[in-house]
């Protein structure tokens, strides 16, 4: 049986894990899709502390370097299930494997939130995606459109820009959510240009089910614009992954863990940490705050088990 199993391996589970290693706990993370969470998929990181600039996949490299080199064992596997069968004895249930702990620490994140478009679906590697970092290039030089209007979507405008020949920014609302240095770097590019106030109404593709355009309509006065693109990138929000411990824990409207900053769930044992948990500000930086708050009160539950 492990100390403590993490549930994930993005900022907050590689946080919970450093810090329960050096209280001198075993630990096992689970990772079911990919090392870093959506953070690796980020690039450019300029408000991490003593990191100027760097990629997400970068400096969650870095982060799993630490991790693993203080002892973590990381298993890759998808968790279907958390049983707990006593105080201090969970069950870990898992596509290809059962795993035991003490405790555990939920940070799986979130994934992307989808328009919910007819078409949508049929069309993801076929010109939509919801990471510029991933499939950017095979639009270089190409017109595209971004959907969103939040610091992901600001950031994905920013790379994008760097390769297509122009992105444009369409978003629901009238305004922009993201941080104003963001805003304006994005704006100050000569190839970047936005509208308010659009809501995709659907997507038009070629003979080859491939997409060709997409039209919207603005929310103000009802009229039509319509966008000739090959490509378009989504970042309107996250969902997200608690579907397995929903029955061990309280949720809110939106699917996200109730618990405060101390990270502690109505299941004794039992911690949520990052982007699954239900708080206002979603950041690398409170992800890994969260993970070293849960690392250190699933070690003080540990030491209190008779």
């Amino acid at each position: 049986m492990t100390d403590v199993i993490i549930v994930g391996a993005g900022p907050a589970g590689m946080s919970a894990a450093i810090y329960a290693l050096r209280s001198g706990k075993t630990v096992t993370v689970l990772e079911g899709e990919t090392i870093g969470g959506q953070m690796s998929n980020s690039p450019r990181i300029e408000n991490f502390p003593t990191v100027k600039a760097s990629s997400g996949s970068d400096l969650a490299d870095k982060m799993f370097e630490q991790m693993t080199d203080l002892g973590a064992e990381l298993e890759l596997d998808r968790v279907v299930e958390v049983v707990k069968r006593g105080e201090g004895d969970f069950l870990v249930k898992c596509e290809y494997n059962d795993y035991e702990a003490k405790a555990v620490i939920w940070a799986t994140g979130a994934k992307h939130r989808h328009i919910g478009v007819q078409g949508e679906e049929e069309l993801i590697g076929k010109g939509v995606s919801y990471c510029a970092l991933c499939d950017g290039a095979f639009f270089t030089g190409e017109d595209v459109v971004m959907i969103g209007d939040a610091n992901t979507a600001l950031s994905y405008t920013m790379f994008l820009s760097n390769c297509c020949k122009h992105v444009y920014i369409c978003t629901l609302f009238d305004r922009f959510f993201g941080e104003k240095a963001m805003v304006d770097q994005v704006l100050a590019r000569e190839n970047v240009s936005y509208e308010h106030c659009l809501e995709l109404q659907r997507f038009l593709t070629d003979d080859q089910g491939s997409l060709k355009g997409l039209v919207f309509k603005n929310t103000k006065d009802g009229s039509e614009r319509r966008y000739d693109v090959k490509g378009c990138f989504i970042a309107v929000g996250q969902v997200p992954n608690n579907d397995a411990i929903k029955s061990l824990v309280d949720l809110d409207k939106g699917g996200y863990v109730l618990a405060g900053e101390d990270t502690i769930t109505k299941t004794a044992g039992l911690f949520v940490a990052g982007d699954c948990r239900s708080k206002r500000i979603r950041q690398v930086t409170t992800a890994c705050a969260d993970g070293s708050v849960a690392a250190i009160a699933a070690t003080s539950y540990i030491d209190a088990l008779k």
